[in-house]
């Protein structure tokens, strides 16, 4: 049965939601939607969760909110991917991981209604100043003349723009990359060309455990923290150069999905994990590049309300896949040249880490069984695109 609300037929957003704990914030994204205007009714929240959770309760905030959604604890998800005819996929969306957000994709493509997606962690929320929504709609429709950061290290730290103050890199940002030379232009953009706005965050930055700890935080916090003032201009990456994309604040283009993977992290048996977006932001980038298109970066800012942990934790999750993290653009960097769509330049990706010799780092093997992963991932659409969805019940 399709539990799916049916209010309104306008609904054309599909906002995605990893939680198993302050599921809540989501009601501070609707009062914020609905005191700056934005049309609610075009909102569908997809809550990915897990058996353990109270999935009653967040079915009960959305009634109360009287938003369209739903909610996906691990076993519904089984009979989403049985009911959609991919049941034989269900592993390349790990269970218990920050990566489940990729079911969120799975969804939306299986549903053409949704044009637009928004990924929001629940540990953050609004600035109640700015209209959420509505800026990250703006920012993918944006056409006009917009700065363009790039490095003689070939990567940008989103957190340039006031780093000489508080010296921070975003989790992710390769440790071999820093200490870069930024130089900083104008760029035309064409209206079309944004696919992915990616918001950045107030308050508790986000860094890898590393970085933490230097920052003198035991709590996987960060004794540093960001202002709104921290941030400036809006900005592109120029070509040829990454950046760190993060999934806690960030809207994209239905286009994008087959490009989007995030990673089968934490479930593995090499231990890596805390990759996820920051590679899939890496895949998004490379096609960007490739195809002409744009990831827009600054507003609108998230609070980020990371609560308290062991830092010593994140550092566990993370050390598996440092060294990796130091050479996996380099050889995504070299993917997809002459590729004319997301999916193939993911395609082309994905080939070159399975069957790649990554020998040389440490638990190299771990980027093969993220090709074939990548592999599985783009069968997976074909064969939701081959099957017709489950009528409403």
């Amino acid at each position: 049965m399709d539990e799916r609300s049916t209010r309104g037929d306008t609904r054309d957003v599909c906002v995605i939601v990893p939680t198993i704990r302050e599921y809540e914030c989501i009601r501070a994204y609707v009062e914020n939607a609905r005191t700056h205007g934005f049309d609610v009714s075009r909102l569908h929240f997809v809550l990915v969760t897990e058996d353990f959770c109270d999935v009653a309760e967040m079915r009960g905030m959305l009634d109360d909110l009287d938003v369209s959604g739903e909610v996906f604890d691990g076993s519904r998800r089984e009979e989403w991917y049985e009911a959609n005819g991919v049941a034989e996929y269900g592993h390349v969306v790990p269970a218990a991981s920050h990566a489940e957000t990729s079911f969120g994709l799975l969804y939306m493509w299986a549903n053409p209604e949704f044009e637009y997606g928004v990924f929001i962690d629940d540990d953050t929320l609004p600035h109640d100043d700015e209209d959420y929504f509505g800026r990250h709609m703006e920012n993918l429709a944006f056409g006009g003349s917009i700065e363009r950061v790039s490095s003689d290290e070939h990567w940008v730290n989103v957190l340039y723009e006031n780093a000489d103050e508080h010296g921070l890199y975003p989790r992710g940002y390769p440790y071999s990359a820093m200490d870069e030379t930024v130089e900083t232009d104008a760029v035309d953009v064409d209206a079309g060309e944004v696919v992915a706005s990616q918001g950045l965050w107030t308050n508790v930055p986000d860094l890898d455990a590393v970085r933490i700890l230097m920052d003198g935080d035991l709590e996987g916090q960060a004794q540093t923290r960001t202002t709104a003032d921290d941030f400036g201009e809006d900005f592109v990456a120029a070509r040829g150069n990454y950046l760190t994309v993060c999934s806690m604040n960030l809207a994209f283009r239905r286009e994008v999905i087959p490009a989007f993977y995030q990673l089968p992290m934490d479930d593995n048996e090499w231990d890596v994990g805390r990759f996820d977006d920051i590679w899939s932001g890496l895949f998004l980038k490379r096609a960007c590049d490739v195809l002409g298109k744009r990831i827009y970066n600054g507003g609108p800012l998230c609070e980020h309300n990371k609560a308290p942990r062991s830092t010593f934790d994140d550092l566990a999750n993370e050390v598996a896949g440092l060294e990796l993290n130091e050479h996996v653009w380099e050889v995504v960097d070299g993917a997809g040249a002459d590729a004319d769509s997301f999916a193939a330049v993911f395609a082309e990706t994905a080939d070159a880490l399975a069957e790649g010799d990554f020998s040389e780092w440490n638990n190299g093997a771990f980027l093969n069984h993220c090709g074939e992963y990548m592999r599985d991932w783009l069968d997976c659409l074909e064969a939701i695109r081959r099957t017709p969805a489950p009528a409403d019940d």
